[in-house]
């Protein structure tokens, strides 16, 4: 079945809030299984982020989801697919980058800490990405924004996410898999 951006999107926001997982990893493979979410596209932008604010929200943080779900897809729907190849910032760093804004309240005319650390948060995920290199992969993408926001939140805000070992199940759907390069790949762990 074919759906537009915006079903994909009420889809996911259906399934995020069933969850009641603390790993943000965890509650977006449990949606990316579902028809609805292609091995690439911009509902890995909203799927990414979403997941995370329920985590994030299942772990103890102070949100209301529905709100904060509702905002994330007003920002990550004029998010194009391909970004990383055209702009050079992944969809997903920027989803979760998004979350931590809601989270907090920021905005570009922010003076607090949480400005910094979300642009520290991105910065530090995009040079991950970068050493890693391409060909593009969303779930690949998406593990390595996850885990790293969760292990931040941990760090800098005392919210207890969960992250566990990655190990990819998807590669075989992805043609332009990096194979022992991705360290989620079966054979790099």
């Amino acid at each position: 079945m074919e759906y537009t951006l915006e079903e994909k999107y009420d889809l996911i926001k259906k399934a995020v809030l069933k969850c009641n997982s603390k790993n943000p990893v965890e509650i977006a493979r449990s949606v990316m299984d579902e028809d609805f979410v292609n091995m690439h596209g911009p509902e890995h932008h909203f799927l990414d982020g979403a997941a995370f604010l329920m985590a994030y929200y299942n772990a103890g943080g102070a949100i209301n989801p529905d709100i904060c779900l509702d905002e994330l897809a007003k920002r990550t729907i004029k998010m194009p697919g391909a970004m990383c190849g055209y702009w050079g910032v992944c969809g997903s760093v920027a989803a979760v980058g998004a979350a931590l804004s809601i989270i907090h309240g920021t905005g570009p005319l922010s003076t607090n800490e949480y400005y910094a650390d979300n642009m520290k948060f991105t910065s530090s995920v995009i040079a991950k990405m970068a050493e890693i290199g391409g060909a593009r992969c969303c779930k690949r993408n998406a593990f390595l924004s996850l885990s790293t926001g969760a292990q931040f939140v941990k760090d800098h805000y005392n919210i207890p996410l969960e992250t566990g070992e990655i190990v990819c199940d998807y590669y075989t759907n992805n043609a332009q898999c990096l194979g022992n390069k991705c360290p989620y790949h079966p054979k790099s762990i």
